[in-house]
């Protein structure tokens, strides 16, 4: 599949193995890959019980079915799979083209994309959101995406796929900015495990300020 390496160094893709970005081919993947994001996001209200009719008398009663942490992880999944999508953009928008194990490692993120809505209804279902395991579940299940996603733009970058060819330090940065995602989400797998899942969620709220904080400083490396 690969063929000698080029000049920069870098890994050269065999032109017929990639699916070049000015081809309907190309369009083809991405609408299929944006419409398994929107299709996950669109699952997570199914996963909802509606609440027993006496619920609906007053708000104290529908707050007390459970509803409202069910719709709060509808909440939260919703702007986790919205923001793994918009990743996804981005990373596409910087790559010429997908060769094949890009694709497989699009198809392996989309595919965990999928299961979000079923996780999201562990930590969410008042019978299920207090136990360990349900939390560590889903922050594997989002670790993963992250880690699917960022393995896909490194090999982008390895077979010269790149618009503009990043240096080593400007891919540094772009690394660490996406691997904070997954960095934390695998960090409170085992704080759910031995302290519980509140805890566990407690330290996803940190990503409110890193994420801010690396993606600015990929985006001051790579100059934009």
């Amino acid at each position: 599949m690969l063929s000698d390496m080029g000049g920069s160094g870098r890994e050269r893709t065999d032109d017929d193995e990639v699916i070049r970005r000015d081809t309907s081919e190309f369009d083809r993947g991405l609408s299929f890959f944006d419409a398994i994001y929107g299709f996950a996001v669109t699952l997570l209200i199914v996963n909802v019980d509606l609440p027993e009719p006496q619920a609906w008398r007053d708000l104290g009663s529908l707050a007390a079915s459970g509803v409202g942490q069910q719709l709060l992880g509808v909440a939260l999944s919703f702007v986790v799979i919205c923001a793994l999508w918009r990743v996804n953009v981005r990373m596409i928008k910087r790559l010429t083209g997908l060769d094949g194990p890009m694709v497989f490692g699009n198809l392996l993120a989309t595919g965990l994309v999928i299961l979000v809505p079923f996780t999201t209804d562990a930590i969410s279902n008042p019978a299920t959101a207090d136990l360990a395991l349900p939390t560590a579940l889903y922050a594997v299940n989002i670790a993963g995406v992250a880690l699917a996603q960022a393995a896909v733009y490194q090999r982008g970058r390895a077979a010269g796929l790149e618009r503009r060819p990043t240096s080593s330090r400007e891919n540094s940065l772009v690394l660490l900015a996406a691997t904070t995602t997954p960095a934390v989400f695998l960090a409170s797998v085992p704080v759910a495990l031995t302290v519980g899942a509140a805890a566990a969620q407690f330290m996803w709220v940190s990503l409110i300020v890193l994420l801010p904080l690396t993606g600015r400083l990929a985006n001051r490396a790579r100059g934009t």
